[in-house]
């Protein structure tokens, strides 16, 4: 299990990684290395107009999340749990940027997966759905849980989707 140094080491890389990557595509990046509560990195491009990205990073098979974030669950008292609705967010349209870093010595390169929140919670939303489904809304473990998990393979279709920076500062 990783510690907590651990984490803290991988989110650092990730946000590393996403600034080094957006300078390298001629913008201006800069990390707030976790001490911003929304996002992560304010990326600026030539006209000088700011652009906020969260970035969430794993050495793993998948990102682990809280579904209430996105979702609205109501616990029932027997442990069932429905999913009522998606909540508001704050910034539909700000930009995620998951990054997978690439194990050492394994000849793999980091991915890059770009989108917007809402599509995250579109993509939480179906998957915690559709586990819901599977256990009669009973989660097996801890019937209180709203943990939910996204993996690269779910994704997939954002590996590399650098032109949604292009789209938002058009």
């Amino acid at each position: 299990m990783a510690s907590g140094r651990d984490n803290h080491l991988t989110k650092a890389i990730g946000e590393y990684l996403v600034c080094a990557e957006l300078c390298r595509r001629g913008y201006l990046a800069t990390s707030f290395t976790g001490n911003v509560p929304d996002y992560d990195i304010l990326a600026i491009n030539d006209k000088c107009k700011t652009l906020p990205i969260q970035v969430k990073a794993i050495k793993s098979t998948s990102w682990q999340l809280d579904a209430a974030k996105y979702l609205d669950i109501s616990h029932g008292r027997t442990g069932i749990q429905k999913l009522q609705g998606k909540k508001r967010l704050q910034n539909s349209k700000l930009i995620c940027v998951f990054v997978k870093i690439a194990l050492e010595g394994t000849g793999e390169k980091d991915e890059f997966y770009l989108f917007r929140q809402r599509d995250l919670q579109k993509l939480i939303a179906r998957g915690y759905r559709s586990w819901l489904k599977k256990c009669h809304g009973k989660r097996p473990r801890n019937p209180e849980s709203t943990h939910t998990a996204v993996s690269p393979k779910e994704l997939n279709k954002y590996r590399g989707n650098w032109g949604l920076l292009k789209e938002e500062y058009r």
